[in-house]
């Protein structure tokens, strides 16, 4: 039995960075994927990887970026990405929060910057979401990032539960693995609908 529904924020309750990004890239004339080439490019210790725990600043991360993406034949300047990660609020989910945060456990795992962050005034962290998490975890507050496992582990000691009894849900692969390897159910988000029906189908109740 499910007693717990962890989450991912943006991509997952947010509409995708993704689809910017590949706006950005036709815009500028990139190649498609070309942004998430980058990030996907040593992954565990890029400037992305590095921001999203707090290890460098927003200037160092604009230069570093700038130099990886230049690197892979096209100078992004890291500065320019940020405005992309901002995105709308999907109603429909928001609501299956709603509904799963009055009868289950919630969290939220996310992999922010601090210029992002929930306490910051400019954040796509609205409070009225975010009040519907018991438990939130931010990498750039604790210096941790998915897909570290220990990050995982953090949550469910948080939430008190066992990993066979949670879901968790999020827009990336390679951040579901661990998850999955703890013993939770995955939900991978690619189609917003379908993802819902199918954490009803796993908490067992309606959600819309």
């Amino acid at each position: 039995m499910i007693e717990a529904v962890i989450w991912d924020f943006g991509g997952v309750l947010t509409s995708s960075p993704f689809d910017a990004f590949a706006l950005f890239e036709r815009e500028r004339g990139l190649p498609r994927d070309f942004l998430r080439t980058v990030n996907a490019t040593n992954h565990l210790d890029n400037a992305w990887a590095k921001v999203e725990r707090n290890e460098v600043d927003g200037d160092t991360f604009d230069r570093l970026f700038a130099e990886e993406s230049k690197a892979l034949g096209h100078e992004v300047r890291g500065n320019d990405i940020i405005p992309l990660l901002s995105g709308d609020l999907r109603p429909a989910m928001v609501e299956a929060l709603r509904r799963i945060s009055e009868r289950l456990k919630t969290g939220c795992i996310t992999n922010n910057l601090v210029a992002s962050a929930s306490d910051n005034p400019k954040s796509i962290y609205k409070a009225e979401v975010m009040a519907l998490f018991g438990h939130v975890i931010e990498s750039a507050k604790i210096g941790l990032r998915k897909p570290d496992p220990r990050i995982y582990a953090m949550m469910v000691e948080a939430l008190g539960v066992d990993p066979a009894r949670c879901v968790y849900i999020d827009d990336l692969g390679v951040n579901l693995k661990p998850a999955r390897e703890m013993g939770m159910t995955t939900i991978k988000v690619v189609d917003p609908a379908v993802a819902i029906a199918e954490l009803e189908k796993a908490v067992g109740f309606p959600l819309g």
